[in-house]
């Protein structure tokens, strides 16, 4: 979503939605240690609401009236998990007598209590969130700050203060907080339900406040609450990502190799990732790494994938295959825009890592049991700007850019460019526990 907001204003605005209103969304995090203000109502700097995470990763709620000045609260918890999705509920009712109860903030369905900044409302205090004025969402409204990652099953609430529980149980089988299919509440006439289970824009509480694509690209990702799918991981990495961590480019300010790894890893099981070269100069690596590797355990190493036993790559533009420092060489190359694909199988008697180019199989390498730790799937580039490498782990596109037409995939787990190998599915949380 970086880039991006969508926005709606309300037809009528005022109370009681500006005194009395919920908010229950899921957002996952891809940009750590930057402002992101994500939610905004602003008419000015002295006249705004707005959602944000904070440059330390804590959490702030904020409002702003020429009637009452600043109220917020900032949470003492930093939210620093890029492969988790969080449910928040901002719940508020200043016309409570009691000021604890007039604003209250829920994660995970447990209500948080611990602050290092409260400014409680004045009772009958009104929000500018619930006026009649622009919501957005991606932004606070000023074309800047924008949220830099996905946020799923918006709800806002008009005129009335719910509870986490209303949006959200406890799964039975696993004891993990998961989305409340069968949601009961009443919207009130500015309310609306939207980003359900996909990026449509359109209005699901049946009020038709539909939103609008205010800048940028909303695409549509696989990634849900309920199926997390593998990124690169920023903290792994000096590298720049961006598109929700599935693009990676070489930071100009470093010098040396910079190899990124992903957020889940691999012990068992059949997996397949796709990745297109946006540009070949800075010679992309792609690969895989263990735990115990180098390019695992440190970003700040100039270690390349397939310096190392544990860690294999293969470099597209010169057609090499590294592993222990030592390179098979002619095999096939990689033109800017090809697809390189990898098929890794942990599952049998001959573990196997298998490179495909725009759908044909190239190479397959044997790979030794990985009895100390995980697999992770990796990317590599060197000391050029212009490296890039842009990877679909299942969600459908190369950065903002859709698979062509998709191919094939048995497991029904992630859509891609071409036809997943018999066997084989994406790698994401629902692909771990085929």
């Amino acid at each position: 979503m970086a880039n991006t907001y969508i926005t709606h204003t309300p037809s009528n605005g005022g109370t009681p939605g500006t005194q009395k209103f919920t908010l229950s969304f899921w957002i996952k995090r891809s940009k750590l240690s930057s402002t992101q203000r994500f939610l905004g109502a602003y008419t000015s700097g002295n006249l705004n609401t707005n959602a944000t995470f904070n440059s330390n990763d804590t959490f702030q709620f904020y409002n702003r009236n020429t009637s009452a000045g600043d109220k917020y609260f900032v949470t003492n918890r930093k939210f620093r998990d890029t492969n988790a999705w969080y449910h928040f509920v901002i719940a508020i009712d200043t016309t409570l007598s009691t000021e604890a109860n007039r604003v209250k903030f829920y994660l995970n369905g447990v209500e948080e209590t611990s602050f290092s900044e409260v400014y409680e409302p004045p009772q009958n205090y009104e929000y500018r969130w619930g006026e009649a004025l622009a919501m957005n969402i991606g932004q606070p409204g000023t074309n800047a700050d924008y949220f830099d990652g996905s946020i799923s099953h918006f709800h806002y609430i008009d005129g009335t203060q719910y509870s986490a529980s209303d949006f959200g149980e406890t799964d039975s089988t696993t004891g993990e907080w998961k989305i409340k299919t069968d949601v009961s509440v009443t919207y009130g006439n500015d309310g609306y339900f939207i980003l359900k289970d996909g990026n449509s824009v359109t209005d699901q509480s049946g009020n038709g406040n539909n939103f609008t694509v205010g800048g940028g690209t909303l695409t549509k990702t696989e990634d849900s609450p309920s199926n997390v799918f593998a990124t690169l991981n920023p903290l792994s990495t000096k590298a720049i990502l961006s598109h929700g961590n599935t693009e990676s480019e070489h930071d100009g300010s470093a010098t040396g190799y910079l190899s990124s790894v992903t957020t889940l890893g691999m012990t068992s099981g059949k997996y397949y990732c796709e990745c297109k070269l946006t540009v070949t100069t800075g010679y992309p690596g792609i690969g895989i790494a263990s735990t115990d590797s180098v390019v695992a355990q440190n970003k700040f190493s100039d270690s390349y994938i397939g310096e190392s036993s544990d860690s294999y790559g293969y470099y597209t533009p010169n057609g090499y295959l590294y592993n222990s420092g030592n390179a098979t060489t002619g095999l096939t190359t990689f033109a800017t825009n090809d697809i390189i694909a990898m098929a890794l199988d942990l599952d049998s008697t001959q573990n196997t890592l298998k490179y495909y180019k725009n759908g044909t199989l190239v190479y397959t390498v044997n790979i030794p049991d990985n009895s100390s730790g995980w697999f992770f799937a990796s990317v590599h580039t060197n000391s050029q700007t212009s490296a890039r490498a842009k990877f679909n782990f299942g969600n459908g596109y190369f950065r903002s850019d859709a698979v062509s037409s998709a191919g094939t995939n048995a497991s029904g787990n992630g859509i891609f460019e071409y036809d997943v190998p018999t066997g084989y599915t994406a790698l994401s949380t629902k692909g771990l526990n085929l």
